[in-house]
């Protein structure tokens, strides 16, 4: 992993606490996520639903755009948190295209009582849609 053990925790932290921030009235399925940018700065995200699903938008994309309209365009990492407790629930297909658009970087995928599953987004991504854009973060 390319980010430090401080930063980790402060990553986690945020995914687990801004769940409570989301909006899934329809699955009652919540999605936390922080991504660090290489500016250091956390951005955070939840999963916002619609009744019509296609509309609804994933934590990661949320946390993603955030941080694109407040001018951070490379990442560390990013951590992913629900509230599932048997298994890691890891970014679609959608937020791993979305995620690999701004380079290879680290994800971590984190259940309630904190135990970590960590890959990155070439990993989870390897026969990405397109090349990366010439001034991506190619870490």
């Amino acid at each position: 992993m390319k980010i430090s053990q401080e930063e980790l925790k402060q990553l986690v932290d945020a995914a687990i606490d801004i769940k409570k921030h989301c909006y899934a009235p329809y699955s009652n399925f919540r999605v936390g996520a922080a991504l660090l940018g290489e500016d250091g700065k956390i951005y955070t995200g939840v999963n916002v639903e619609n009744c019509s699903y296609g509309l609804t938008i994933c934590a990661e994309r949320t946390a993603y755009t955030k941080a694109v309209s407040e001018g951070c365009k490379k990442f560390k990492a990013i951590v992913v948190s629900s509230d599932v407790e048997d298994k890691f629930i890891t970014p679609c297909g959608a937020c791993r295209q979305f995620a690999i658009e701004f380079g290879d970087f680290d994800v971590v995928c984190v259940k309630p009582d904190r135990t970590m599953s960590a890959s990155t987004t070439l990993e989870m991504l390897p026969g990405f849609f397109l090349e990366l854009p010439k001034d991506s973060a190619k870490n």
